[in-house]
C-alpha cells in the first residue's frame, strides 16, 4: 500500500492555517508516511506538478513551530473551480495520475466552502474508478459559513483582530471635541459572524459600536441614515460597524450603489469593497460632519501577532485529526469541531460526509440579530468569545515576527 500523502491549502488564507498544515505533517510523519508532499497553489499547482517534498521544508522542530505561528498559506493558495467529471473525464484522469505517479494514499485540502466541494468530486471519481485513494476535508475559513461544524478554524483569530480593532478605534474617536462617524467595513459576503464580533469590543472598558449591519437582513438606507442623524445629535461621536456584503432589499450590494470596480472570480464571486466609503460619503453629505471609512480588509485573516491560542490549537487538531482519520479509513470526509459546552469551554473533533457540507452555507441565525436589524445578542457574543481566548504570540527576532517561507513558482 501506498505510504505517501499530499496536502494543499485553497482559497482565502487565515492566520492559522498553516498550524492546519503542521498538524497534518506531524501526524503523517508520527504515523508512518515515507512522504509528505505538498501542493503548491492548491488543486491548479498539483495539475502542472508544482509540488514540493515538506521534509525539504520541516528539517527541525522550531521549523515546524514556526510553521504553526506563521500567517497565511505557507504553500500557496488558488481559486480554482474543479469541474463536473461528467464534463471533464480527461482532467480527473491526469489528477489521478499524478496522484499513482507520487504514490499516493492520501489527499488532504485545507480550506472552506469550495474546497469541500474539490474533496467531494475528487472521492465521488474515486469511487467511480475503483481507487483506494482517501480524500479529507480540514476546515477553514475566517468566515465560519461551512455547514455542521460548529465554528472553523481561522475564524477565531479574526474576530479577535476585529473586536480588539474596533475596541481601539472607538478609542480614538473619542480623542476630538467634535462630532464624526466612523464606518468600519468588515468581510463577510453572505454570512455575518465576522461582523458580529466587533460587537465583543463592549465591554466594562469601551461603549462598542452603536449599529451592527449583518447581511443576513436587507440594508434600508433610509433607515440607516436617520438613525445615524439621531446618533450624531445625541452623542456625536458613532461607531457603525458593517458587512461588506450587506445587500438592499433588491438584492443589491450597497457598495454597487456607488463608484466600484467590477471584478469576479472563477466562482462567480464578486469583489466586495468600498461599502464604508460609500456610506460614510453619504453621511458627510448628509451630515456634514467628519466621517471616516476604514477597511480592515485582509489584515482581518493575517495578523499573525494577534492570533487566539484556542484557534490556533485546534486548527492544529483538525489537521492532525484528518491524517489519523485517512489512516483508519476514511474517505471523502471532512473533520468538525463539536462544542461541548462554553463554561468551561470544551471543544472536540469529529468527522462528517463531506457531501452534506459542501456548498452550504451556515448563517447567523437570525433571532440572534436584534434591534430591527441594527445588533446582534447576547447568544452570538457568548458564542464568539470562547474562540478568541489566549494568545500565542510570534517568535520575535529583531522586533519583529520570524516566518518560515517557500519559495513559490
Amino acid at each position: 500500500m501506498a505510504k505517501n500523502v499530499i496536502v494543499g491549502q485553497s482559497g482565502g488564507p487565515t492566520a492559522v492555517i498553516n498550524s492546519s498544515l503542521a498538524g497534518v505533517y506531524k501526524t503523517a510523519k508520527d504515523l508512518g508516511a515515507d512522504k509528505v508532499y505538498g501542493m503548491r497553489h492548491g488543486i491548479q499547482g498539483f495539475l502542472e506538478k508544482n509540488i514540493v517534498d515538506m521534509d525539504e521544508k520541516i528539517k527541525t522542530d522550531l521549523d515546524l513551530e514556526l510553521l504553526k505561528r506563521t500567517p497565511s498559506a505557507f504553500l500557496g493558495s488558488c481559486r480554482f473551480k474543479l469541474p463536473e467529471a461528467s464534463d471533464n473525464k480527461e482532467l480527473y484522469d491526469k489528477i489521478f495520475n499524478i496522484l499513482r505517479e507520487y504514490d499516493i494514499c492520501a489527499f488532504f485540502y485545507i480550506g472552506g466552502n469550495d474546497s469541500m466541494d474539490t474533496i467531494k468530486k475528487l472521492s465521488d471519481y474515486a469511487k467511480e474508478i475503483n481507487s483506494n485513494i482517501r480524500f479529507m476535508g480540514v476546515p477553514k475559513t475566517i468566515d465560519n459559513d461551512l455547514a455542521v461544524t460548529d465554528h472553523t478554524p481561522g475564524f477565531g483569530s479574526a474576530a479577535k483582530y476585529i473586536a480588539s480593532a474596533t475596541k481601539e478605534l472607538i478609542r480614538d474617536g473619542l480623542v476630538y471635541d467634535f462630532k464624526q462617524v466612523t464606518i468600519i467595513e468588515i468581510m463577510g459576503r453572505n454570512a455575518g459572524w465576522l461582523t458580529g464580533a466587533a460587537a465583543l469590543a463592549k465591554c466594562e472598558d469601551c461603549e462598542g459600536v452603536d449599529l451592527l449591519y449583518l447581511p443576513e437582513l436587507p440594508f434600508d438606507m433610509d433607515d440607516f441614515m436617520d438613525r445615524i442623524g439621531k446618533l450624531i445629535e445625541d452623542k456625536g461621536n458613532v461607531v457603525v460597524a458593517v458587512s461588506e456584503g450587506i445587500k438592499t432589499k433588491d438584492d443589491k450590494y450597497v457598495f454597487e450603489l456607488g463608484e466600484h470596480t467590477e471584478f469576479v472570480d472563477s466562482f462567480g464571486h464578486k469583489q466586495l469593497s468600498g461599502t464604508a466609503r460609500f456610506l460614510a460619503d453619504a453621511v458627510a453629505a448628509k451630515y456634514g460632519v467628519k466621517t471616516r471609512p476604514v477597511e480592515l480588509s485582509t489584515l482581518q485573516r493575517c495578523a499573525g501577532h494577534l492570533t487566539s491560542r484556542v484557534d490556533i490549537t485546534e486548527a492544529y487538531q483538525v489537521g492532525g485529526s484528518a491524517v489519523k482519520a485517512a489512516f483508519e479509513g476514511e474517505t471523502g470526509k471532512m473533520i468538525i469541531l463539536k462544542r461541548v459546552s462554553s463554561d468551561p469551554y470544551i471543544c472536540t473533533t469529529d468527522i462528517y460526509d463531506v457531501h452534506e457540507i459542501a456548498n452550504v452555507e451556515k448563517k447567523v441565525p437570525l433571532e440572534w440579530i436584534i434591534n430591527d436589524g441594527t445588533y446582534v445578542s447576547e447568544q452570538l457574543v457568548n458564542y464568539i468569545r470562547p474562540l478568541i481566548q489566549a494568545e500565542l504570540t510570534p517568535v520575535m527576532i529583531m522586533g519583529q515576527p520570524r516566518h518560515i517561507v517557500v519559495d513559490l513558482v
